[in-house]
């Protein structure tokens, strides 16, 4: 075990009696920590994840042309999973990463499409750490819903400041937001801020832990950035960093590598690196940097073969003596996360949290070097195809593809019809996890409406159930020129509502017939006639070019679950697809 020490000694030094005794807030005396300001009962936890950064992505694995400073200096300093796998997109492995569950057991199996929700009921590691007497905080990224009871402050952090869907400039986002000098949601309501969106995200998580630190209050800080996602929005001094190609992502990638370094000067100098279990990692493979250095993987985002999955994990904590260079290269999963967050803080989880990934606290802690047998399974969008199934070093693809990493890393050899047992287990395996999570799949994801914390609610073509129109992008699609999906929604309150069908988001004063200026000019459509189908009611009023929406009014009762779809038509009746936008108020 080294200098590691146990979580029971750890409390025990600082002046504990034991784990579940360490009362919250509460700061320790000891022979190690004389002033007693250096560390609280329980550790604090900062989760930093970057968005489509791969495992080659980092100068400490290697990477021939990019520096990450202080990225190598985290490393230096942490215990490192050297085989660790999320899904190869970023939805799902969010979905993973805050329940302990797999993707498909928690309903994020996807980006867009009603598929990127978190299921009712679910409860999250922001959940379990506030029932444990933590303050919850996040900043970033969130993409796991934008209605309630799927944002954020849904889902059990105290404070928030976020974005819309997948990311900035998304459909779901505030309308001209372009990474600098923005409009976010903090806490449900929208907010204008100064500066680089990552800066942003670092200055208001440093501040709240300032916040939570003078209240001797632990803290679980969630920092997931947007960067490196397209779009390469970045100052012209990064960019000018790595001219070329791949200038915006690996400009993206400097810059948030000096935050880390901001970050790290305000965990020293304000006390709390001591004793706050800092992690870092990212939610998939690379988006762009495979064709420069993929640490000798096949693949990247998206796909199943190694770079898809595997990502960087690095976890630091030097009060329990976790501050030296180690690798651990036992096969572990992003479901694994949760489950070794609450044994390391000494949290219960609750009674309806079921994890799919186990605890890798004493894996970490030192006191064993091997884990329980086990096989994981990385899949996510759909089961029209198997994923992945790990085993040890091999990994199953597709269900007809066989590698054996020990020998072959970068998965050249497919050696199926050499191994036909090992072969023939993993796909038992899979088809009997098929088995069981088919039927969860019927689940549907309803948006409540008539909620006081969110008294209008902005739905989105991001979060419909239907076409792919989750960017402005997607609208000039040439194949699929028409654009339409439905929204499930949940009253909670019996009245009447009022329902605006907008062509473009309410605040840009545009009319349907406009042309969007936004991130990406898109024009605008000849409307005439607006029809809506809520559950087994359908309205039909005429409108124009000129208007900025059609409104509707309907009656609707508490516990009704109606979809809602909408159809726009020109003066010849011709189908110009659904409105991206629908406002839905509750009257009265």
């Amino acid at each position: 075990m080294g200098k590691n020490i146990s979580r029971r000694d750890f409390l025990k030094r600082a002046g504990a009696a034991s784990l579940m005794a360490a009362s919250v807030g509460v700061y320790a005396k000891s022979a190690s920590n004389p002033s007693g300001k250096s560390f609280a009962s329980r550790p604090n936890v900062v989760l930093i994840m970057t968005d489509d950064q791969g495992y080659g992505d980092l100068s400490c694995h290697g990477n021939p042309v990019l520096k990450t400073p202080n990225l190598d200096k985290l490393y230096a300093e942490s215990t490192r999973l050297t085989d660790f796998h999320v899904e190869p997109m970023c939805s799902p492995t969010r979905g993973e990463l805050l329940t302990g569950k797999q993707a498909f057991r928690n309903g994020a199996v996807f980006v867009c499409q009603g598929k990127s929700m978190i299921r009712r009921g679910i409860p999250t590691v922001a959940d379990v750490f506030r029932a444990g007497g933590y303050a919850t905080g996040h900043f970033g990224k969130w993409h796991l819903g934008d209605n309630n009871p799927y944002r954020p402050q849904d889902r059990g952090f105290d404070e928030t400041v976020h974005y819309g869907a997948w990311g900035i400039t998304s459909m779901a986002d505030y309308w001209d937001n372009d990474y600098f000098d923005d409009t976010y949601e903090h806490n449900g309501k929208l907010e204008k801020y100064e500066g680089y969106c990552t800066d942003v995200w670092f200055n208001e998580a440093m501040k709240w832990m300032a916040e939570q630190q003078k209240r001797k209050q632990p803290f679980f800080c969630y920092l997931p950035t947007n960067v490196p996602h397209w779009p390469n929005l970045v100052g012209r001094k990064y960019l000018e960093m790595y001219p070329g190609e791949y200038s915006g992502f690996f400009g993206m990638i400097a810059q948030f590598d000096e935050n880390m370094g901001r970050m790290e000067r305000f965990m020293a100098e304000s006390g709390l690196k001591e004793n706050t279990i800092f992690i870092f990692m990212t939610d998939n493979g690379t988006s762009e940097g495979a064709a420069v250095f993929n640490a000798g993987m096949r693949g990247s985002k998206e796909q199943y073969y190694e770079g898809g999955h595997r990502v960087p994990f690095f976890l630091r904590w030097p009060a329990a003596g976790l501050d030296k260079p180690r690798d651990i290269n036992e096969l572990t999963d992003c479901t694994d996360v949760l489950p070794t967050l609450l044994d390391l803080c000494g949290i219960e989880k609750l009674a309806d949290s079921e994890f799919d990934g186990m605890s890798l606290a004493s894996l970490i802690e030192g006191t064993t070097d091997k884990l329980p047998d086990r096989k994981i399974i990385i899949q996510y969008h759909n089961l029209n195809r198997p994923g992945a199934v790990l085993w040890k070093k091999w990994r199953l693809v597709h269900g007809d593809e066989l590698y054996n990493l020990a020998d072959d890393p970068g998965q050249k050899k497919n050696v199926i019809e050499k191994y036909p047992d090992v072969a023939a287990e993993l796909k038992l395996y899979y088809a009997r996890w098929l088995e069981e999570i088919r039927p969860l799949q019927k689940q549907l994801n309803h948006i409540s409406i008539g909620v006081d914390s969110e008294p209008t609610a902005m739905l989105c073509s991001a979060n419909w159930i239907g076409s792919y129109a989750d960017s402005w992008e997607n609208l000039l699609d040439r194949e699929e020129k028409i654009k339409n999906g439905y929204w499930d929604l949940q009253v909670e309150k019996s009245g009447k509502y009022e329902i605006a069908l907008y062509g473009w988001p309410k605040e840009t004063g545009a009319a349907f017939g406009d042309k969007f200026m936004g991130f990406t000019h898109v024009p605008g459509r000849p409307v005439a006639r607006a029809k809506l189908k809520l559950g087994e009611k359908e309205l039909t009023i005429k409108t124009a070019p000129t208007e900025f929406s059609a409104d509707f009014t309907v009656s609707l009762k508490k516990g009704d679950k109606p979809r809602l779809q909408s159809w726009l038509y020109d003066k010849n009746g011709k189908n110009l697809g659904g409105a991206y936008f629908a406002y839905v108020t509750k009257l009265g």
